[in-house]
């Protein structure tokens, strides 16, 4: 068994270098063959060269293709190179990897194809904005109406998918916030998806993607690609592809 963990990282130079270290200090004892990939979404900053500096793996896009281009090439990576689980995780420091093997248990076991990390299952965690959370619940309910299924935190980037996870994120992967989006692709595509309770941190340094100003939009569009997932993963499962 390989599992790869994709590392998106745009202007990330102030935290990645920690969050390698960190993967790989809690990792060494990993039951399985372990690798990793730091995908620089053309960052603008000198995340490159401190990736360089550390000797680092990672590969470098000409242009900002934004998170979900960034993950999918990760995605494109380990199904080129046969690896048996993907596990994504953002590079500024707030997926903490002691819970690495959690997250990846019930793929091992069989009993899901793809996990969510989720922040709001039990374990005490950092305590988002109001508005962010208030959004997350919103989107939570958009996705228990198009998949029928409950869903806590649809917008946690710290996943994991089997062979036939990765198979449909190569295919069919949101270029913008995808996370919600892909949880409908996955439960319209007929593979199971678990959530599995995580602790996550803040960020340690540098800003989100998504700002105060652009949350509005940022709801509209996700809600209507969520929506738009829904009816084109239907078509593409009854044309049998």
């Amino acid at each position: 068994m390989k599992c790869l963990v994709i590392i998106p990282a745009y202007n990330e130079a102030e935290n990645i270098a920690a969050t390698v270290d960190e993967l790989l200090a809690k990792t060494r004892s990993f039951p399985m063959e372990l690798d990793y990939l730091v995908v620089n979404d053309g960052s603008s900053d000198n995340t490159e060269a401190v990736l360089r500096e550390h000797g680092f793996h990672f590969i470098t896009l000409p242009v900002n293709l934004g998170i979900g281009g960034a993950v999918q090439s990760g995605y494109l990576y380990a199904q080129k190179n046969n690896f048996d689980i993907a596990v994504q995780m953002d590079g500024d420091g707030q997926h903490m990897p002691e819970y690495l093997l959690d997250l990846i248990q019930p793929i091992l076991e069989g009993k899901a194809a793809c996990t969510i990390g989720s922040r709001f299952l039990g374990l005490e965690s950092f305590r988002t904005s109001f508005m962010r959370r208030l959004g997350i619940r919103f989107l939570n309910f958009v996705i228990r109406c198009c998949t029928g299924k409950k869903f806590t935190d649809a917008t946690s980037g710290f996943r994991a998918a089997n062979r036939q996870g990765i198979d449909l994120f190569v295919r069919h992967y949101a270029k913008d916030f995808p996370e919600p989006e892909s949880i409908v692709r996955v439960c319209r595509n007929g593979l199971s998806i678990q959530e599995v309770p995580v602790k996550m941190r803040e960020r340690a340094a540098g800003n989100s993607s998504i700002r105060f100003f652009q949350s509005v939009y940022y709801m509209i569009k996700v809600t209507l690609a969520v929506c738009l997932a829904r009816c084109e993963s239907k078509t593409l499962m009854d044309k049998g592809e």
